[in-house]
């Protein structure tokens, strides 16, 4: 025989695979790439279905709030300095001041709540918690007095600066262009956490901005870690 390859020169092991029928008759997946892409699909899924349904939970509570002549406001608010009034702490972001304030606050909760789930559920939710209690806490010891203290705001405040610095903090250059859109989008907001603007909780939005900006700093700690060990190397004891 002449003019032939060398013996085995045809035999390609990943090409005779990649003709091998498939189990199930389907195409072959795309491998590592396309199970991270169906993790973040059902990520986001899950985040617009929290979404949705947190502020669904705030439009069934106004409901009955418009239903008794909104006194849930007035019982279940934060009032500074007041032992009765630290239930508001839990209670408060749930409440609004009538429709109009509910519906101020329905596309900025409803977004920022969605991206802030988009960065991890559980993430979302620990950073949304902390964003809670920094902001119920703080707005308690620092409000005016004889004042009630309700809405959703603080919490858009705590996701605000959350989503802003998350990406500087873990270094992640998706998560550091998403903070630049929102700081685009929304950035105007933050002009709310400064006093003297008659009828706005300025503190409930000043400590939920810091609640967002300690979050992202807490919650960012494994990648920081990461860092420093890349930079540092492997400790290798002495011989």
């Amino acid at each position: 025989m002449t003019g032939g390859a060398p013996l085995g020169a045809s035999f390609d092991p990943d090409r005779i695979a990649a003709l091998r029928p498939q189990q199930g008759g389907g195409p072959a997946t795309g491998g590592p790439a396309a199970g991270r892409f169906a993790a973040t699909r059902r990520t986001w899924s899950r985040a617009g279905i929290l979404a949705v349904a947190f502020l669904i939970v705030l439009y069934l509570i106004e409901v009955v709030d418009a239903m008794i002549d909104f006194s849930v406001d007035r019982t279940l608010g934060i009032e500074p300095r007041e032992v009765d009034g630290l239930d508001g702490i839990a209670f408060a972001p749930l409440l609004h001041h009538g429709w109009d304030h509910l519906i101020g606050n329905t596309l900025p909760v409803l977004i920022l709540f969605f991206l802030t789930l988009a960065t991890g559920i559980r993430r979302g939710l620990a950073a949304t918690a902390i964003v809670w209690i920094v902001a119920g806490v703080g707005t308690w010891l620092t409000g005016g007095e004889n004042t009630v203290h309700v809405g959703a705001s603080s919490l858009v405040f705590g996701w605000l600066t959350y989503l802003i610095c998350r990406g500087w903090f873990a270094r992640q250059i998706g998560q550091i262009v998403l903070g630049l859109v929102v700081l685009v989008l929304y950035g105007s907001l933050l002009w709310g956490v400064l006093p003297g603007q008659d009828g706005i909780s300025w503190q409930g939005h000043l400590f939920g901005a810091m609640g967002g900006l300690f979050a992202g700093w807490v919650l960012s700690s494994d990648e920081r870690r990461h860092r420093r060990q890349l930079r540092t190397g492997p400790l290798v004891p002495p011989r």
